[in-house]
């Protein structure tokens, strides 16, 4: 059978919609004929199932739509793994959400209205912005058309701590961090704030972070308050500190203890519940905090998922908009 392109799709005529729509689920009807995707059109002329395109094969068709061979490569492989892919025209699917195919469950077709995934193409030199990621899997093909599949989803991030202080621990603030000389024991033991000078010294070391969440709720007290601290981390680390804080702060209201994630590459690592720190597990997620607007490379990416895979853990993403802050969680996927 031949097709014919007619703009974004391609036409087939007489008998085309029991052998390519009925049976396997290719494009959409169109009376006894059938309405394809170029993308579909490319991966039936691949296997043999199509003649030719307005006389092309598949060669010279895929080089006269040279905008559809990234995502060919990735319906060919989604095929091959034995789904029922629909590129997500409008029309031909509901609630594409951004994505590029809707992939049906083993078993369902696009007639059953089901999905399993709804799958983003994204070339390896693209920028996708970080926002934009949260209901999709992102399918990365790189310079090799390799494709590596990456899980998004937006989170409840929510824990179970809730300390509350019956005095105000008594507070120095020096350089870049505040001392408490002889705070309350369950600041550090069930607050999990702070890190002890020594295991003899009771002494607590609060970061900048800490401290002025812990000013604000008036559990901390120092000279100059919670302005003088947040004013010494605007100092050392310029607006990046407001949005530290801001996310640091809404993880302490929802009962998750946000710790330093230098040591993994992110900004914080969290514990859900703690109850004391003798007992203490360990952490589930890596957060990197960004602005609203970031951008974020697939190899980078790449990088964060396999960082947190790495340790156990995994990564989210805490886009920041003043107070208003967006969590976005990506994994490794294997459809």
């Amino acid at each position: 059978m031949e097709g014919h392109q007619r703009g974004d799709v391609v036409e087939v005529g007489a008998n085309a919609r029991e052998r390519y729509y009925d049976s396997s689920g290719y494009g959409r009807p169109d009376g006894d004929g059938v309405v394809l995707s170029v993308v579909e059109a490319a991966h039936l002329l691949y296997r043999g199932d199509l003649d030719a395109v307005d006389g092309h094969g598949f060669g010279a068709f895929l080089a006269d739509n040279a905008d559809s061979v990234v995502p060919f490569l990735v319906y060919r492989d989604l095929r091959d793994r034995g789904f029922y892919v629909s590129p997500a025209r409008d029309g031909w699917v509901d609630d594409a959400d951004g994505a590029d195919f809707v992939v049906h469950p083993r078993g369902d077709g696009p007639w059953d209205g089901t999905v399993e995934y709804r799958v983003r193409v994204v070339d390896e030199r693209a920028d996708p912005a970080v926002a934009g990621l949260g209901d999709v899997v992102v399918a990365v093909v790189d310079e090799e058309s390799e494709i590596t599949y990456l899980e998004t989803d937006r989170p409840d991030v929510s824990g179970s701590n809730d300390l509350s202080l019956e005095e105000p621990a008594e507070g120095v603030l020096l350089d870049d961090r505040v001392l408490c000389f002889d705070p309350p024991a369950a600041l550090y033991e069930r607050g999990f704030y702070g890190q002890r000078m020594g295991r003899e010294d009771a002494t607590l070391q609060l970061s900048l972070l800490e401290a002025t969440h812990l000013a604000e709720r008036d559990d901390l007290s120092l000279d100059g308050g919670a302005e003088a601290v947040r004013e010494r981390g605007r100092a050392v680390e310029g607006e990046r500190f407001d949005r530290r804080l801001a996310v640091y702060r809404r993880l302490r209201e929802r009962g998750v203890v946000p710790k330093t994630g230098f040591k993994f590459g992110a900004d914080f690592r969290t514990y859900a519940d703690v109850e004391h720190v003798d007992e203490l597990g360990h952490s589930e997620l890596l957060v990197r905090v960004l602005p609203a607007g970031a951008v974020r490379s697939p190899r980078d990416l790449a990088l964060d998922v396999r960082l947190a895979h790495g340790v156990r853990k995994r990564m989210v993403f805490a886009l920041v908009d003043g107070e208003d802050i967006e969590w976005v969680t990506v994994g490794r996927l294997t459809p």
